[in-house]
């Protein structure tokens, strides 16, 4: 079976500027480089014949290059406690739409549509605390930014499940170019 998802590489610049925020959460799980990404569509495990004929599904998907941002932080929670901290990528009607595209074509090959709604960001650390631990980092973080980058390509990583964290493999590069 293959764990996969179609995600976005920041450049490095992006990368080194969320590392340097990383920090200061007591029991966070932090991100390394290897797993900053943005998800543009996680399709979890499969045979390897779906993930073929997923691959070729994502081959005919045309689109532009993207002009993101990072802009601000948030999190996630379940119940009251904080299970993930995010950077957000500013949201624009060309990632969406992609995001889209996307979901129709791991559709087509066979993949359960997505039913939750996109919010564009990269993970920065797993946890389980309750908000009030987090809260000085969202404050502190708040208004991170920086400047717009462009991205010619998306990827179909394989995502690899270890003991103490997870590493994505890129196994496919498609072209964004309009």
């Amino acid at each position: 079976m293959h764990r996969l998802f179609v995600g976005l590489r920041p450049p490095q610049a992006v990368r080194d500027r969320l590392l340097a925020v990383m920090g200061g959460i007591p029991g966070a799980r932090w991100q390394d480089d290897g797993q900053l990404h943005v998800t543009l569509r996680f399709v979890g495990e499969v045979d390897r014949p779906q993930a073929e004929d997923m691959a070729a599904a994502l081959d005919t998907i045309h689109a532009p290059p993207l002009d993101l941002a990072v802009a601000g932080v948030g999190a996630f929670d379940s119940r009251g406690r904080v299970n993930t901290l995010w950077a957000g990528i500013r949201p624009t009607e060309a990632i969406t739409a992609l995001h889209h595209k996307i979901d129709a074509a791991l559709v087509r090959a066979g993949c359960e549509p997505e039913r939750r709604a996109y919010l564009p960001h990269v993970t920065l650390a797993r946890l389980n605390v309750p908000r009030e631990a987090v809260e000085r980092f969202l404050a502190d973080q708040a208004g991170l930014a920086g400047p717009p980058f462009t991205l010619d390509h998306f990827l179909l990583f394989e995502s690899h499940l270890g003991r103490s964290r997870a590493t994505y493999e890129p196994v496919a590069r498609y072209p964004l170019a309009g």
